[in-house]
């Protein structure tokens, strides 16, 4: 590890093309999280899901037709008010999967869509949740596909994710859909960690915080982005042949070694001097700094690269079985992945918590994706300052607080304190996922 730093000093430092491929690293992310936000809106409940029995209304009702009819049977709490129970109120096109077999059962607001669409409403809504929790295990998948560098993982997924988001959009069935849900999810999540890891390795410890938070806030403004596209395009598969597009003009620009080169910082430390050599002599012309010219204090990056070329004449590759051999880095990865489930899974508790308090379902989509980019300015503020264990301590415990105060007294509790910790809990544990996951990238070696 001193010995790569030495040869990364040598070569400029974090010196000007490096913080340009940093920056530039952000613009993806756009497209990317875009990409990822969509399951929230493709499994949005309709506002009208399960059709009235006009028999089972009041005699003045039963002339009612089209969508003066459902929206009169919408149960009310209050005289203006409808019930909570039909869950999120959202445009009908917004959900893929709206269609019924039987009439009498199921209604929607707008028309049928383009294309085969699936009744996954009422007794069928066990299927939304099967989708998304293939979608979220595809993400799981998609972590543990890196061991063949940064570069050749990021142009791969974008190569997958523009296939099957295409796919996606041609679906006939919803078998067929949910597999390629399940390995959509793995590609988006190889190239967003592909990139993440890749940026990591570019900057130098004190600028690595500042540029995976300017990369939050550029996903942040894809999730805002997504729900205008829906809005334009006004079809559910429409949206997806967007994004696979996109995606396809991502793979067209930073396809190319000279927006994403691969990491030196990888190839260092699995021997690879060689393909390092090449890009370490850019980054140096780049900066200003002559690779062959030697100071009092350091070696040239000739001299260094000649070194570790001594050393290590052939790749080496390593195997994440091999942490196990080392107490410390283990039980720190252990600690931070418990830290990032807890964060990232108990935010279903509290929107569910939120929703009642939320009369719309854009006001929750953007409030989540607002508490997100606060989260990150509050990171940036507070992580280099104070170090990441107390900050992650901090979030914690008030992830901690506020899901044991909502779930002992939440049907006590007036509305505005329910609300209030509910955005308390969303904050915090939006902040512990993304303290948490770069925490891990600073622990644990760069081969790993």
């Amino acid at each position: 590890m001193e010995q790569e730093a030495r040869v990364l000093r040598a070569a400029g430092g974090f010196g000007r093309a490096r913080r340009l491929l940093a920056a530039a690293s952000w613009v993806p992310c756009i497209v990317l999280g875009l990409a990822l936000s969509s399951e929230a809106l493709l499994t949005a409940q309709p506002a009208h899901h399960c059709g009235p029995d006009p028999t089972l209304l009041p005699p003045a009702l039963r002339a009612l037709r089209g969508s003066a009819l459902l929206d009169a049977a919408i149960p009310r709490l209050g005289p203006t008010r409808p019930a909570e129970a039909l869950g999120v109120l959202s445009p009908s096109y917004l959900a893929p999967l709206t269609r019924a077999p039987r009439p009498s059962s199921w209604a929607s607001c707008s028309g049928a869509a383009a294309g085969p669409t699936w009744n996954l409403v009422c007794g069928d809504g066990w299927k939304v949740w099967l989708e998304q929790v293939s979608h979220l295990l595809g993400w799981r998948l998609g972590c543990v596909v890196l061991g063949f560098g940064r570069r050749a993982v990021f142009v791969a997924s974008l190569v997958l994710t523009t296939g099957l988001g295409a796919s996606e959009a041609l679906a006939a069935s919803f078998p067929t859909l949910l597999v390629l849900r399940l390995l959509h999810g793995g590609t988006l999540t190889g190239a967003l960690l592909a990139l993440y890891l890749a940026r990591l390795e570019l900057c130098d410890p004190p600028h690595r915080l500042a540029f995976s938070v300017g990369a939050g806030l550029f996903s942040v403004v894809g999730t805002l982005l997504l729900p205008g596209l829906a809005v334009l395009v006004q079809d559910w598969r429409l949206l997806q042949g967007l994004g696979a597009l996109m995606s396809g003009l991502l793979l067209l620009f930073w396809g190319f070694p000279a927006l994403f080169p691969e990491s030196p910082c990888w190839l260092l430390a699995t021997g690879q001097v060689a393909r390092a050599r090449k890009i370490l002599w850019r980054f140096a012309e780049a900066s200003g700094v002559d690779p062959e010219d030697s100071s009092l204090e350091e070696n040239s990056l000739a001299t260094e690269l000649a070194v570790l070329s001594a050393g290590s004449p052939q790749p080496r590759y390593h195997s994440p079985l091999g942490l196990l051999r080392t107490r410390v880095t283990w039980r720190n990865g252990l600690i931070l992945g418990f830290s990032s489930l807890v964060g990232g899974g108990i935010r279903a508790s509290f929107r569910r918590s939120l929703a009642p308090q939320v009369p719309t379902f854009y006001l929750l989509y953007f409030l989540e994706a607002g508490l997100e980019a606060a989260a990150l300015v509050f990171l940036l503020l507070t992580a280099d300052r104070c170090g990441r264990r107390p900050v992650l301590l901090l979030g914690t415990m008030a992830t901690a607080l506020a899901s044991l105060l909502l779930l002992a007294g939440a049907q006590y509790l007036p509305g505005w304190t329910v609300l209030s910790l509910s955005v308390l809990g969303l904050l915090a544990s939006q902040a512990v996922s993304a303290l948490s996951s770069l925490f891990a990238a600073e622990v644990f070696p760069t081969v790993i």
